[in-house]
């Protein structure tokens, strides 16, 4: 059995006694609240980490803490935290950060693999394509959706006829700024395409044109140009894109097994 002497023993109390009293020094006071000197310094220690358009001194870090004390005093005097919006907004910052201390531990252990990505892009590989969109709003009518088919419908019997003509028609269809180049996109992954319009587009072959084609943004008509090769993409974007993957389906079971255990009630004739 290792035995300390008294002298060290002396040693190691007063210094975590100097340690625990130091974690007390007050830097300042804003209306008898304290900002500790640990507190302060750890704030200085981050923005050094960052680049600002001034230069990072200690006198501006203790004023930016002073000056968030005093917005916190005034939004309490106010009540602010029984406005709605501010109510929904921390119960926003609430939620994230629950959901980022459950998960962190998983979420540090997702490792992405080149044979994760090749299996990923053999589903979603990513195509070289044009489009004609007949745009919509938000929330259309049916007036409008049954406009803009007919509209769609029309060019898609032409092209079926004269496929060449298909950029002619993007430049004087289309309602996107890709129109003067003939509705060409240039290649995009999958995750940058609203989901309709990959499912549409995938598997099929060079110069295909799709029939009308609804999304969220109105009609397209689209017309696959190419596909890239595996060996020419980018790989460290679509490990990123892999990553979000398996961080989702992280998500997904974690807020399956909160389901289980709660009072969930949709009325679905809202919906």
């Amino acid at each position: 059995m290792i035995r300390l002497s008294f002298t060290v023993l002396c040693l190691l109390i007063s210094g975590n006694l100097f340690a625990n009293e130091k974690d007390k020094l007050v830097v300042a006071e804003v209306n008898g609240r304290p900002i500790l000197l640990k507190d302060f310094e750890t704030t200085y220690q981050q923005n050094l980490l960052f680049i600002a358009d001034k230069i990072v001194t200690k006198e501006k870090v203790i004023n930016d803490l002073v000056n968030r004390e005093l917005g916190i005093d005034r939004a309490k005097k106010s009540r602010l935290q029984d406005d709605a919006v501010v109510r929904q907004k921390m119960e926003d910052v609430l939620y994230h950060a629950q959901v980022s201390k459950d998960l962190e531990p998983l979420l540090k252990k997702i490792v992405v693999t080149d044979d994760d990505v090749k299996n990923y892009y053999v589903k979603h590989p990513e195509y070289r394509t044009a489009h004609i969109l007949f745009r919509m709003t938000a929330n259309p009518s049916d007036n409008e959706i049954k406009g803009a088919l007919e509209v769609a419908t029309k060019v898609y019997e032409q092209l079926k006829a004269e496929p060449h003509k298909f950029s002619e028609l993007a430049n004087k269809f289309s309602q996107t700024s890709a129109a003067p180049n003939g509705g060409d996109i240039g290649y995009q992954p999958a995750v940058r395409l609203a989901p309709e319009y990959f499912t549409a587009i995938n598997g099929k072959p060079q110069d295909h044109i799709t029939s009308p084609v609804r999304s969220q943004f109105g009609y397209h008509i689209i017309k696959v140009l190419s596909v890239r090769d595996y060996k020419e993409i980018n790989i460290p974007l679509y490990k990123k894109i892999v990553y979000d993957v398996k961080r989702d389906e992280i998500l997904n079971d974690y807020f399956a097994t909160l389901r289980k255990g709660a009072n969930i009630k949709i009325d679905k004739k809202y919906l």
